[in-house]
């Protein structure tokens, strides 16, 4: 038995997200059933980061273990052909059997996009998030700083969240201007459930005049969800990278 590790970059505007789940099409669901009709075995693949619906990704991963002669390198190749062209295997590779995406020391990439315009383009709606107000850039900047660093983030995550531990630390959290679109590039060794999206919201907040930044640091020591902002929608979210201090870089 041979395990094997896939880089899935896919749009999740049709799918609800990366987990199977009765309720709909899941990206998951989609790689298995590719991996079945292409091996002939019965392949329930496991993820790196279980994304939510609607949220995007250049760079997640995937393992799964067959005993098909299939060369590992050719294994993309072949998926992609039976895959929906919202859906790419980027690369595949072998990795030894006990290789586990989850249970390992990971950094984590995502990047929120907000088009911060007088009116929508419709071209971007899937990928950005629409915002007609101004956003003080600078504002944002200087709250963003209280987030990075070790902290328990339990008032930026949803109160469904059901992990003991909710500390994480974040290693860098960028407020970025390009043209009409404002990037806020997060970096960190895990997030809890909607974090990124509930931090997007809080500096949004933030950039609108309604938090000054030093009420950020008040949020993060209140430790109550309600203290924060509103969770930013999917659509601007993507997952775009997920690195393997060990030398393994997707």
């Amino acid at each position: 038995m041979r395990r094997i590790k896939l880089t899935v970059a896919y749009d999740g505007t049709n799918y609800c997200g990366w987990q199977v789940q009765p309720n709909g099409i899941t990206i998951e669901e989609t790689l298995n059933r590719a991996l079945c009709a292409l091996t002939g075995e019965k392949i329930a693949v496991i993820g790196a980061s279980r994304t939510d619906a609607g949220v995007h990704a250049m760079g997640n991963v995937a393992v799964f273990d067959t005993e098909s002669p299939i060369p590992p390198e050719r294994f993309s190749y072949a998926l992609n052909q039976k895959l929906p062209d919202d859906i790419v295997v980027v690369s595949s590779e072998d990795v030894p059997p006990d290789w586990h995406p989850r249970y390992r020391t990971v950094i984590k990439t995502y990047e929120y996009r907000i088009l911060n315009a007088r009116v929508p383009d419709p071209t971007r709606r899937l990928t950005r998030y629409f915002v007609s107000y101004h956003l003080n850039l600078q504002l944002m900047q200087k709250a963003a700083e209280y987030l990075v660093g070790e902290h328990d983030f339990v008032s930026f995550c949803n109160v469904r969240t059901n992990v003991e531990d909710t500390v994480r630390t974040i290693y860098s959290l960028d407020v970025l201007k390009n043209e009409d679109e404002i990037i806020i590039r997060i970096r960190g060794n895990g997030f809890l459930y909607n974090m990124v999206r509930i931090i997007v919201g809080t500096l949004i907040r933030v950039g609108r005049g309604f938090y000054t930044p030093e009420q950020v640091k008040e949020i993060l020591d209140a430790r109550n969800r309600k203290s924060a902002g509103v969770t930013a929608p999917p659509q601007g979210l993507m997952l775009m990278k997920i690195e393997y201090p060990d030398g393994e870089v997707q």
